[in-house]
């Protein structure tokens, strides 16, 4: 089986920041201390994401690994969309976006051009709705 891609690693979160452009590092940094103040973990550096805490998965495949339990991603340079990792699901979930603000849905994330686009403190509350679940 084919080792994950995504693992943590040594590299520079606040280098991270500082390579975005001015107001996207203002976002990243603030990301930064809402997801470490609802998660307690400080950040790492997982590949090109941003990931708080740590979280061993098994798939019913058997397929298995790790990643970090939330966390958030910058577009390449700035430009494109932030990825925000804050796996909550069901009707909680539906019902937190549906007060968030402006953003997109992927699979696995939640996309938002700008933190000021959407309320943080519903941020605060689906990276604490995430946490839950995972750590059940």
């Amino acid at each position: 089986m084919a080792a994950n891609k995504t693992v943590p690693t040594d590299a520079d979160v606040e280098a991270y920041c500082a390579a975005q452009p001015e107001a996207r590092a203002a976002d990243c940094r603030a990301l930064i201390a809402l997801m470490q103040c609802a998660s307690g973990h400080t950040p790492k550096m997982w590949g090109r994401m941003v990931g708080f805490g740590h979280h061993h998965y098994v798939y019913d495949s058997g397929r298995e690994g790790d990643i970090f339990e939330i966390g958030f991603a910058s577009g390449a340079g700035g430009k494109g969309d932030i990825s925000l990792y804050v796996n909550a699901t069901g009707a909680e979930r539906a019902a937190l976006l549906a007060r968030f603000g402006k953003h997109r849905e992927g699979k696995g994330c939640v996309y938002i051009k700008r933190l000021s686009d959407v309320d943080t403190g519903v941020l605060g509350e689906l990276c604490e709705a995430a946490l839950r679940e995972l750590r059940a």
